[in-house]
């Protein structure tokens, strides 16, 4: 909510201000004011101006050019708007803006408020978030918080990946989605504001977790795509696809059937224009892909499976998945193969391997984090190997089965990874009888052997080949 304001105010437009004693530069500094504080006018000495810092509840003086006196009647209401249009894509001018869009919020009547100022001061909330949550390490990033706190501005804070995470609480975005006349654009932005994925506190439990995804969902279709501009429609299109893939996950856990959520998500997804993005914006659509790909078995039914080498799922404890390679007439008194997993066992991607004899299958632990587990033999046993799709704690990707080199005895796997902010994907050549890497590339056509043994069902459905 924002804080009412009262007359005979001013606005500090200039940081580390000092608040002096006296009127004088060598006076005294008491506290230093920011861009953004309030403070009230109470007369001027030598071009200084004396002023109240009611939120530090301290007087003293200020050089006048350091503030701006500020009106909050209805006829000061217009100059206060064009002000915050000026400011609100300023990076760094966040509290000042916000500072101006609370005035603008007092002098304006009622009636005449649309949902413009709401979606500035979301946005400018946003942003100023996102900046200390980033390496940049200043005072006046800290200072610019406590500044915007005084308004109602409220921020939510949490650890990720090690990292502390700030992020806007979203309640002006809220408003604008109440707003009746907001614009398509100002519905969409509040939409986006509202359904990030990296202001998702990770202690949430499952449950709390599952009506939040659905709740992204609602939000994101509550915007009319048809009237906006290339780059907004292709945002909203990658942030409604990477909330229905997690909507098909959550499905897939409480033993629901997936496969719309997850058709819908691979849908929004195709309907992205990646150069409508541009460089500065494609992570949000690598992203998306990311999470797509994760769940897109979810898509395919399984099928009776047929050959020498099949496997079989059943309940394990509560929660869990055990599957069990079902194997050759002739091997049939050798212990079974099994694993049980907590973790969703997408059976439609199981694939033997005759040639190898192998098996491989997709399985998926985490929301966006999909392995591929490989039944093969060694030194005379079957076992299983996981391949991951990353190490050192990547915050999520996923691994394809792209096909088998019956000469090499090696796998042909396609591996994506978000790892520190930044999206790896790779094809490799993985050896079959120990997991080794033997080559990789940036592209399959670098690799001779996916050249004449990819699978053509992986060439037809994968997302890794998007350009």
């Amino acid at each position: 909510m924002i804080l009412t304001l009262v007359a005979t105010l001013a606005i500090v437009v200039q940081d580390h201000t000092s608040l002096r004693a006296e009127p004088r530069s060598n006076g005294a500094e008491m506290t230093a004011l920011w861009q953004g504080d309030v403070v009230e006018i109470r007369g001027d000495a030598a071009g200084y101006l004396k002023v109240y810092d009611y939120h530090r509840e301290r007087g003293g003086y200020v050089k006048s050019e350091a503030v701006r006196p500020l009106g909050l009647t209805e006829t000061d209401a217009p100059a206060l708007l064009a002000v915050l249009r000026f400011i609100r894509d300023s990076p760094g001018s966040e509290a000042l803006g916000i500072s101006y869009g609370a005035a603008y919020l007092k002098a304006a009547p009622p009636a005449a408020l649309t949902a413009e100022p709401f979606a500035a001061i979301a946005s400018m909330a946003e942003r100023l978030a996102d900046t200390a949550s980033g390496n940049v390490q200043r005072a006046a990033v800290t200072a610019h918080l406590g500044v915007v706190e005084q308004f109602g501005i409220r921020m939510r804070s949490f650890e990720r990946n090690g990292r502390m995470r700030l992020c806007y609480d979203g309640e002006l975005f809220q408003r604008v989605l109440s707003v009746p006349g907001a614009s398509p654009a100002e519905r969409a932005q509040a939409a986006l504001g509202l359904t990030r994925p990296d202001c998702i506190d990770p202690s949430l439990g499952p449950a709390v977790r599952s009506s939040l995804q659905e709740q992204r969902a609602e939000v994101l279709d509550q915007v009319d795509i048809r009237e906006l501009d290339a780059l907004t429609k292709s945002r909203v299109h990658a942030r409604r696809a990477a909330v229905w893939a997690s909507v098909a996950f959550d499905q897939a856990r409480r033993g629901a059937v997936p496969k719309l959520a997850a058709q819908r998500a691979l849908t929004e997804l195709l309907a992205v224009n990646p150069s409508a993005l541009g460089a500065d914006r494609r992570a949000e659509y690598d992203d998306a892909a990311v999470r797509v790909s994760a769940i897109r078995w979810a898509v395919v039914s399984p099928t009776a499976q047929t050959g020498p080498l099949t496997l079989s799922a059943t309940p394990g404890e509560p929660g869990q998945t055990c599957i069990e390679l079902q194997q050759p007439p002739q091997r049939r008194a050798a212990p079974p193969v099994r694993r049980c997993t907590y973790g969703i066992v997408w059976m439609a991607s199981a694939q033997a391997i005759p040639q190898a004899p192998a098996l491989v299958v997709a399985v998926q632990p985490l929301e966006s984090w999909r392995e591929l587990w490989v039944f093969h033999e060694s030194a005379g046993a079957w076992t299983i190997d996981v391949v991951s799709p990353g190490l050192d704690d990547p915050e999520q990707g996923y691994v394809d089965f792209a096909g088998f080199a019956p000469g090499t005895r090696r796998l042909l796997v396609a591996r994506e990874v978000k790892d520190r902010g930044q999206f790896r994907r790779r094809f490799e050549l993985v050896r079959l009888d120990d997991l080794a890497l033997v080559r990789y590339a940036s592209t399959p056509d670098l690799l001779r052997d996916f050249g004449r043994w990819q699978d053509v069902n992986w060439r037809r459905d994968t997302l890794a080949l998007r350009h």
